[in-house]
């Protein structure tokens, strides 16, 4: 399934991209960049992805990390497994996508639960408005607020 049109960022939204506008000044947090990764169609690049990215962010000495994922259906495969590899070196880590009411994660584990929902939608499905269903501010607080409170839990900042 791909990716509609509500999901869909603009460029605009991608120079003011609310999750680095909300996670770089925050004093609490040492914002150390963006890594891009795409959505391979074999199960064995799926498990890559995840694999290499875990071993970029233990590498840089990361102690807690968000992923976000503009798509849903096959690419939960990759996103949960990423998310999984990366709890896996002892790095909290936390998700945003769409979910809405969707028939829920292709794939699912432990972590499903810390990842915020960034539909906007009464109805809880994606629309045909552009840009409809972005990552918002709101939304990379929620995540943000997340990241630090599973921080704290998993002992990763000095309480």
């Amino acid at each position: 399934m791909g990716i509609g049109p509500s999901t869909k960022e603009t460029t605009l939204h991608h120079f003011r991209d609310p999750l680095v506008r909300t996670v770089a000044p925050d004093p609490d947090i040492d914002f150390q960049g963006i890594i891009v990764v795409g959505t391979p169609q074999d199960n064995y690049l799926k498990n890559l992805v995840g694999v290499r990215v875990s071993k970029m962010l233990e590498s840089m000495r990361t102690n807690g990390a968000i992923v976000s994922a503009d798509g849903w259906g096959n690419s939960d495969v990759d996103f949960m497994n990423t998310m999984s590899e990366i709890d896996d070196k002892g790095i909290s880590v936390v998700g945003m996508k769409f979910i809405g009411k969707q028939a829920g994660f292709v794939v699912e584990n432990e972590l499903t639960k810390f990842v915020v929902d960034i539909n906007k939608s009464a109805e809880g499905i994606e629309t045909t408005v552009v840009g409809e269903n972005n990552l918002s501010q709101l939304d990379a607080q929620k995540a943000l607020g997340l990241l630090k409170l599973k921080m704290r839990h998993d002992g990763q900042v000095s309480q």
